[in-house]
Order: structure tokens, then C-alpha cells, then sequence
């Protein structure tokens, strides 16, 4: 399911129009993209929570040289699904 199949579902769902579906989706990815930054956790009960974790600065290697890189530290966004998710998935 790509983004625009997700705003034909959620407005069929929710009896409104796509274009309110879109906007209500875009308010949603912005919210959840300012929260995270700020390093707020999003707790959807039932769904699932995301977070923002540390990934530390690391040395790796190159695969087709096999040279020693240095890989910066950064932030990574993690999701874990809630109860009624996986039991849903299940």
C-alpha cells in the first residue's frame, strides 16, 4: 500500500473526502515528524509507539575494498507495535 492507496482507505473509512483524508494524514506525518525531533516518544495505544534512539559513531568497512570507514553517530526514529497491531498482523 503506497501513500495515496492509504488516503483512498482512510476516507472511505472515516465518510470523508480524499482531500481531507490527505490533509488529515499530512497533519499527522508533520506532528509525528516535529514530536520525534524535539525527542518526545508518540504513543499510539493498541497501535504502537515510536521513538527516536542514539546510534553511536562506529568504524566499518567498505565491502568492495575492505577499508576501515568511520560512520557518524546519529539519530534513528524506532517503532514497536502495539498489542492490538500484532494481534491483528497474527
Amino acid at each position: 500500500m503506497n501513500k495515496s492507496d492509504l488516503v483512498s482507505a482512510m476516507a472511505s473509512a472515516a465518510g470523508i473526502t480524499k482531500a481531507q483524508a490527505q490533509n488529515a494524514l499530512n497533519a499527522f506525518c508533520d506532528s509525528t515528524s516535529s514530536a520525534l525531533k524535539k525527542g518526545d516518544k508518540l504513543i499510539l495505544v493498541g497501535f504502537g509507539t515510536f521513538s527516536v534512539s542514539k546510534r553511536a559513531a562506529r568504524t566499518g568497512r567498505n565491502p568492495q575494498t575492505g577499508k576501515e570507514i568511520k560512520i557518524k553517530a546519529k539519530n534513528v526514529v524506532k517503532f514497536k507495535a502495539g498489542a492490538d497491531l500484532a494481534s491483528a498482523v497474527n
